[in-house]
């Protein structure tokens, strides 16, 4: 959630965690008057981050998203960086729907000329403020717990660009599994972007390595490089070079 001040913060964590707080219950945890937290809350709301129902008000993203966004920060922003430092100017590239992935446009700030196609409606936030990069988000289904336009209108839409890097996540990986998800239509996102590029940059922080979704995507050898982080495991990096995949550690 960007351009949000810690109290605003702090109130959707809140709220994330405990949905039936009133707003003296958050007053009094925050310690600042009922009058702070009902402006709070009415700026929140206009910024689409809350929804007012008659008993208070409700965050605006699934739980799931919000989840997310909270773990692995930092690795998620390093992952992010190094993603974007494979962009120069007057590319174009794909962006499938994730935490880490929407991340990647904050660190495409300054760079000139950017064509971006995403499934995903979290990375208008952080691209909306950079007036070199054209956005183009497909249709389809709305899944809320992960921000993405999914289906077959979506994936028909994806099908007009051919782009230099696609930039693929994934929930789950390993050796043996390859890449794996929770959502069947992550899986057919992602096996469409792959078609549609020239280079396939896959971020997966350590963390998800050995977790195995229900759905299996694609082998890691779809992947053209792999970035993730320094607690992947030293023997875990050194089967995935001997096996020819390249990596970048972060």
């Amino acid at each position: 959630m960007v351009n949000l001040n810690n109290r605003e913060r702090k109130i959707i964590d809140l709220l994330v965690h405990e949905d039936h707080l009133s707003m003296a219950e958050i007053s009094d945890r925050l310690n600042v008057s009922r009058v702070t937290i009902r402006s709070d809350f009415a700026g929140l709301t206009e910024k689409g981050l809350l929804v007012k129902t008659r008993g208070g008000v409700l965050p605006a993203f699934h739980p799931e998203i919000l989840e997310k966004q909270k773990s692995q920060v930092d690795v998620k922003k390093r992952l992010a960086r190094a993603g974007a430092d494979l962009v120069e100017d007057g590319d174009s590239i794909m962006i499938v729907a994730g935490t880490t992935m929407a991340l990647i446009g904050k660190y495409l700030l300054g760079k000139s000329n950017i064509k971006i196609v995403t499934n995903s409606t979290l990375l208008l936030p952080y691209v909306r403020i950079n007036p070199s990069i054209q956005l183009t988000i497909v249709g389809g289904e709305f899944r809320p717990q992960a921000e993405a336009m999914v289906g077959p209108q979506s994936l028909v839409q994806l099908d007009q660009y051919h782009v230099k890097t696609a930039f693929i996540g994934t929930e789950g990986f390993s050796l043996e599994s390859g890449m794996t998800t929770q959502l069947v239509e992550n899986a057919e996102t992602i096996r469409k972007m792959v078609t549609l590029a020239d280079r396939v940059v896959l971020l997966a922080d350590s963390a998800k390595y050995n977790t195995v979704g229900f759905v299996k995507i694609l082998p890691l050898e779809a992947a053209d490089l792999i970035i993730t982080d320094s607690k992947l495991p030293v023997d875990v990096q050194e089967a995935l070079l001997e096996k020819g995949h390249q990596l970048k550690i972060v």
